[in-house]
């Protein structure tokens, strides 16, 4: 007898202004994560694009818009630039320490002094405790808190946070769900970008193919970041495909001359952290 298959149940919300490109609505599908097959079941979605929020998985189903495109780093054939070398030498000296998803007041602080500085019209900045602790620690699928700290003086006790990154552990890479890292910090260029590289590098470590970086949003200059890591896939109606090196090149172009673009932006933007869900 063969076991009954329960599919997901999925919904719509109401449109919403889209918080990267003027004039126009976002709305998303999703679907809750939950149950003894909530890994399984994030790996299948996260492979056709969705993202995951707390408990929920959602992707972007746009009615007159499709400019959000999942993209994802092709980890083991990666290959630095320059600046990207520049980074992982600036910063490597930082100690990266995996951490079970339980949040710190050291980690609120720290975010919000990122977004002070970095997002402050953004929708997260009203965040608290509670709905930081509530996006960090509500996850029913693998995944884990990075915190990347400065050498302490002693050696022994905890040296200064000056990054993190909510990161879930997918079947054939790892999703990175929400950056954040000290925007003030003088002495440390790119922080940023080190933390998507060391991703890169403990995917491929791991034997993971890929680094998920959530939506690129073409037309919105603040995502123009992401195309700056190569090889990278982008998920299209014929499944995912490799983005060729003369449009990538192309891409990195604009990237570079766009006056938002920053080599050591968020890795997610409001989409890829959103906040609760309202059925519609």
């Amino acid at each position: 007898m063969t076991a009954q298959v329960r599919f997901p149940r999925f919904f719509v919300t109401s449109p919403a202004p889209c918080p990267y490109l003027p004039g126009r609505n976002e709305r998303k599908v999703f679907t809750e994560l939950k149950g003894p097959h909530a890994d399984s079941l994030n790996d299948a979605l996260g492979r056709i694009g969705f993202r995951r929020s707390q408990t929920v998985a959602y992707r972007p189903s746009c009615l007159d818009c499709s400019a959000c495109i999942s993209v994802r780093v092709v980890a083991d054939e990666f290959k630095a630039s320059g600046s990207q070398k520049r980074a992982l030498k600036a910063n490597g000296d930082l100690i990266a320490t995996v951490c079970r998803p339980w949040s710190t007041n050291e980690q609120f602080e720290l975010l919000q002094r990122y977004l002070s500085e970095r997002h402050p019209e953004g929708g997260m900045t009203t965040m608290d405790e509670t709905d930081f602790a509530d996006m960090v620690e509500h996850t029913p699928v693998t995944s884990y808190i990075i915190e990347y700290r400065e050498p302490s003086a002693d050696g022994v006790t905890p040296g200064r946070l000056v990054g993190a990154c909510l990161t879930d552990k997918q079947c054939d890479g790892l999703s990175m769900i929400y950056s954040f890292y000290d925007p003030h910090h003088e002495e440390r260029q790119g922080l940023g970008n080190y933390i998507i590289l060391d991703h890169i590098n403990r995917a491929r470590e791991m034997g993971l193919s890929y680094v998920y970086l959530g939506y690129w949003v073409e037309g919105s200059p603040r995502m123009q970041y992401k195309v700056r890591y190569r090889p990278m896939e982008k998920l299209g109606r014929a499944g995912w495909e490799r983005i060729s090196r003369e449009d990538q090149d192309r891409l990195i172009a604009d990237a570079v001359a766009s006056p938002r673009s920053r080599d050591d932006a968020q890795t997610t933007g409001s989409k890829d952290g959103m906040p609760a869900i309202t059925h519609s």
